[in-house]
C-alpha cells in the first residue's frame, strides 16, 4: 500500500507503537495495513474542528495525509488485553513540535481497539484535549 505524505512521515512514531502494542493480533507491516476498508473510528476529543467519527480506511488517511505535527517518538506504551473479546486498550504517549507554532507537543492516548479477522475494525480514542490546545494556540 503506497503512503507517500509527510503526513504519513510525521506521524511514524505513532503507526509504530500501535503496531508495537498489536504485535501479534493483526496482519500486515505497517498500519494502514492493519486497518480494515470498513474500520470505524471513534474520536472522544473536545477539540473545535475535529471529528468525532471517521467511518472507513480511506477517510482516517484523508485525514492523516495531512497531519502537521512532526512526531519524534512515542513510549509509555501499555497493553491490556480483554480476555475472549479480541479488544486491545493501549495507553501511550506522543511527542513532537508542532511545525507552525515551534512549541512542543506532548500527549498522552488511550485508544480501545477491537480486532476481527486480525484487522482493526473499531477504535475508540481518549487523548488529553488541552494539550492539542495549548501546542497550537498562537
Amino acid at each position: 500500500m503506497e503512503r507517500p505524505s509527510v503526513g504519513f512521515k510525521n506521524a511514524e512514531p505513532f503507526f509504530n507503537i500501535i503496531m508495537e502494542g498489536l504485535r501479534g493480533e493483526v496482519d500486515g507491516e505497517h498500519f494502514w495495513d492493519a486497518v480494515a476498508d470498513d474500520a470505524v473510528f471513534d474520536f472522544l476529543y473536545n477539540i473545535p474542528g475535529f471529528p468525532n467519527r471517521m467511518e472507513g480506511r480511506s477517510e482516517y488517511m484523508s485525514w492523516f495525509s495531512n497531519y502537521s505535527i512532526k512526531l519524534n517518538n512515542a513510549d509509555n506504551l501499555k497493553v491490556y488485553k480483554v480476555q475472549g473479546e479480541n479488544i486491545i486498550v493501549m495507553e501511550y504517549q506522543v511527542h513532537g513540535i508542532e511545525p507552525h507554532t515551534g512549541r512542543p507537543y506532548d500527549n498522552r492516548f488511550c485508544s480501545i481497539i477491537t480486532i476481527k479477522n486480525r484487522k482493526i475494525i473499531y477504535w475508540r480514542d481518549y487523548m488529553d484535549s488541552l494539550a492539542v490546545t495549548l501546542t497550537s494556540s498562537n
